[in-house]
């Protein structure tokens, strides 16, 4: 159909931290040369922040770095942390408190704060109106454009209104097409139309696959009397034993605020495994529950996190334009970290664009200087040094492995001679369901443990059901001839909202998708063993909306 269109230097896609950090940055430089840069930032939640989930713990140097006067702005840092606890988990009610002096330096948080990202989010995008950035919320890129020459031309805004038998409704809007000189991903973890770049382009060459984890958050109001502003508690060990591993973390907030999750990392073994049950049986450890006794859940969330860190760093530049930030996987798993990183990736992005730009470079280049940009920052040696550190764990368990990054971030600085591997997929690793046993999870206790659908609830999900359904299977026969059999169809587990189900008439399965539940955290395009579920954006504004995530 004959779409409108329009023009910028610059559009980029997804208002999280890269991408606004980017916006602001071009800006910036923009009114110092006193050449008009023209900047469009399109994000498919409902508002700026809507989508946006992180644990978080924030190092402020990156936003200083952006905005010297962060302090006077009103920027939302207002929880400095006071101290680290960090506990190995040994069973359901043991635990070991781990010294200060036998912990990774990364580990460490002194001069750091206790943020929500989402509110960092929507402060940033009114810095980056206030310079002059056009931003549009509840609009999804839905398809990439291009060129003759095969360069990135732009993207294309998802039709509205479209029902789910394929044709248009009352309601109908075709989406416009954004066209740019260049344009910049900054989708977030797994971005459907970064991987699809990746794959064309072979931006991943040489590079091992990038591996995941499923981070779970809730937060909860607590009373004065458990309420410690600047509190940071971090765990390993149990509950993600047996071929499963990850962490936990939980955070004071101010307002009397708690901040409660679970990292399981997506290469588990065994397909009976429910990142979401584990994450319920997590709070259930004295250690947690006793920081929200007499507390109420206030929301819930969950999202994939790209940890594979340097090692599974693509390159990040391609003709037309750049990918940033965790849709790229500049995550420091180290730390447990992305924000700064994925705001230093955009800053850094900006000054490769703006010199282009204000030089005349033509559009449509492949501005691979953006690399050796990289690699000049401190950005580039901060994951250097964090590069063992997924590895080691994957390699050798929690034990042996935080004994390895002790050594090699406290006494090597993350500057060993060699380099830990880790080529194996995330989805390969699952076993066959008849190595295991079936886990049977308590019930939910609805005080501090919850079921899927309350919680999914709570975080605000709503998707226009008449449209068409955006989790799209290469072949629909997978899941009940394949999956089914082989591994109990993990889906109806590893998704934390309940999209899939196996609902039986009789004897006879069903595979059901309740895409109207999905909180975009892109699990089942991971996870699935047989690679046969590709996530694609549904209409903008659908999906979560996280309030303070």
């Amino acid at each position: 159909m004959e779409r409108e269109s329009m023009e910028f230097d610059v559009v980029i896609v997804g208002a999280g931290p890269a991408g606004l950090a980017s916006a602001c940055r071009l800006m910036q430089i923009s009114r110092n040369s006193g050449q008009e840069i023209s900047v469009c930032v399109v994000e498919k939640g409902s508002e700026v922040g809507a989508h946006i989930l992180s644990g978080a713990v924030f190092e402020p140097d990156v936003l200083t770095e952006l905005f010297p006067d962060w302090h006077n702005l009103d920027a939302p840092l207002k929880t400095p942390v006071s101290h680290d606890e960090i506990y190995l988990f040994k069973s359901a009610t043991d635990a070991r408190a781990m010294p200060e002096s036998l912990t990774p330096k990364t580990m460490h948080n002194q001069g750091n704060f206790i943020v929500s990202v989402g509110n960092l989010c929507r402060w940033l995008a009114e810095q980056a109106e206030s310079l002059g950035v056009e931003i549009f919320p509840g609009f999804a890129a839905s398809e990439l454009l291009y060129h003759e020459d095969g360069s990135v031309k732009g993207i294309l805004i998802g039709d509205m209104g479209v029902g789910a038998d394929g044709h248009e409704k009352d309601s109908f809007m075709p989406g416009m097409e954004l066209h740019a000189k260049y344009t910049v991903f900054a989708e977030g973890c797994r971005g459907h139309l970064g991987k699809q770049l990746i794959e064309q382009f072979h931006l991943d060459n040489g590079k091992t696959p990038q591996h995941y984890g499923l981070g779970f958050k809730e937060l909860w109001q607590v009373p004065d009397d458990i309420h410690q502003p600047g509190k940071v508690v971090h765990t390993a060990g149990w509950p993600l034993t047996e071929g499963a591993s990850g962490g936990g973390f939980l955070y004071h907030l101010e307002n009397n605020q708690v901040v409660v999750g679970l990292i399981v990392d997506l290469n588990y073994s065994n397909p009976h495994l429910s990142p979401f049950e584990e994450f319920q049986r997590y709070k259930t450890h004295p250690i947690i529950s006793a920081n929200l006794a007499g507390g109420e859940r206030v929301t819930y969330g969950a999202r994939a996190i790209a940890k594979g860190g340097l090692n599974s760093l693509p390159k990040m530049s391609f003709p037309g334009g750049l990918i940033i930030g965790c849709d790229a996987g500049t995550l420091n798993f180290a730390k447990i970290k992305g924000t700064h990183t994925a705001m230093k990736s955009g800053m850094v992005a900006a000054e490769t664009l703006a010199e282009a730009l204000l030089a005349g470079v033509e559009g449509g280049k492949d501005l691979s200087c953006f690399q050796d940009r990289l690699e000049q920052s401190w950005l580039h040696d901060e994951l250097y040094r964090s590069r063992n550190f997924g590895p080691a764990l994957h390699k050798y368990g929690t034990l042996l492995g935080g004994a390895f990054n002790f050594v090699d971030q406290n006494w090597f600085k993350g500057k060993l001679p060699f380099t830990l591997r880790d080529e194996k997929p995330d989805y390969a690793q699952l076993a066959k369901a008849t190595a295991f046993s079936p886990i049977n999870y308590p019930k939910p206790d609805g005080k501090l443990t919850f079921d899927r659908l309350s919680s999914v609830y709570l975080s605000n999900t709503y998707h226009e059901e008449d449209q068409p359904c955006h989790l799209k299977l290469q072949d629909p026969d997978i899941p009940l001839q394949v999956n089914l059999p082989d591994y109990d169809e993990p889906a109806q587990r590893y998704c934390p909202a309940g999209v899939y189900e196996i609902v039986r008439d009789g004897d006879t399965p069903r595979f059901v998708i309740n895409s109207q539940n999905c909180i975009h955290c892109k699990t089942c395009d991971i996870k699935d063993p047989s690679q046969n579920i590709t996530w694609v954006t549904p209409e903008g504004g659908g999906g979560p909306n996280y309030p303070n995530m």
